[in-house]
């Protein structure tokens, strides 16, 4: 049954996504390109993981943060892309009315921590450039892992206060999602009750750990970029530089998609659009942060050719 009787209301049970589009040639080219974005994503960061294990070179706060940050991208996209592949499937994609609070707030849950971790390893770079004699204090393992729990606990109150507005809100007629997941302004637009604390809670929550991320990020940037300039050698900024590119990289596409959803006016923008934007940050991001940091990276790239060369002479 979809629906079930709540007081005077008939009660949603279960959604039907829409999805991305309903022309069965394109499905089949969607679901090929999405597939292989998935897979890429999984292997690709789980190999970050693994080879942040296991070389000791690689056995410091920046690379620490970055296998959680890989942790994050995997529970990120495992939230949405599967879900999103079985709609390509079938005719009629259903997710039932727990299991979409369970969707959004897990997708919210790793979503935010990705933010957090961000901003920790832009703190980690201002400590390492601007006040290199301190490092090894300010970043010890004790204060790594409170920014660790931090990023996620910040991410289970984000997560919180999404999923709590969406079990408060009342469904009781239309259950057509016009999204590839159950993302939260769609399924306000459904919604039969008052929905103005239950937008507006995660719409604050949402948007002060944008602002609050960023400014740390920012603050931190500014002053790793003063510090970048004052130096006399002309290596040593090459190198700094170097390090900062990849994970600036990273920042402006998260945050750019973040921004473009959350912050922009609804008006501003089609639902189209906004499935295509969401569909950047909730897959095709996940799949390029791994690469984005080996590619550009030359500790990870040391650490690879390594690990591969151990490989072939044991």
């Amino acid at each position: 049954m979809n629906f079930l009787e709540y007081g005077n209301h008939t009660a949603v049970t279960e959604f039907i996504l829409l999805g991305l589009t309903e022309d069965p040639i394109m499905r089949v080219i969607l679901f090929t390109i999405m597939l292989c974005i998935y897979l890429v994503t999984v292997f690709g960061n789980l190999s970050t993981i693994v080879l942040i294990r296991v070389s000791s070179q690689l056995h410091n706060p920046m690379y620490f943060f970055l296998s959680y940050l890989a942790f994050a991208d995997i529970g990120f996209s495992f939230s949405v892309t599967p879900n999103m592949l079985v709609n390509f499937l079938v005719e009629t994609n259903t997710i039932s009315y727990f299991g979409c609070g369970i969707q959004l707030g897990s997708a919210v849950f790793f979503g935010t921590a990705e933010c957090f971790l961000l901003a920790a390893m832009a703190y980690d770079r201002f400590v390492a450039i601007c006040n290199p004699l301190l490092y090894s204090t300010k970043m010890s393992t004790r204060v790594c892992a409170h920014l660790l729990v931090m990023s996620y606990i910040g991410g289970f109150i984000n997560a919180s206060s999404f999923t709590l507005s969406f079990f408060s809100l009342l469904f009781c007629g239309p259950n057509r999602v016009n999204h590839f997941f159950c993302d939260f302004a769609p399924l306000v637009k459904l919604s039969c009750s008052d929905v103005s604390v239950p937008a507006i809670v995660p719409s604050f929550s949402s948007g002060s750990i944008i602002v609050v991320t960023v400014f740390v990020i920012a603050i931190s940037y500014i002053y790793i970029l003063i510090t970048i300039l004052k130096m006399r050698s002309t290596e040593g900024r090459h190198k700094a530089f170097s390090t900062c590119t990849s994970y600036l990289t990273a920042v402006t596409l998260y945050f750019g998609t973040l921004f473009f959803i959350y912050v922009m006016p609804k008006s501003s923008y089609s639902t189209d659009q906004n499935k295509v934007v969401s569909v950047f940050y909730t897959v095709v991001i996940p799949m390029l942060n791994p690469l984005i940091y080996s590619l550009r990276n030359k500790e990870i790239k040391e650490a690879l050719k390594r690990a591969f060369s151990r490989k072939l002479y044991s």
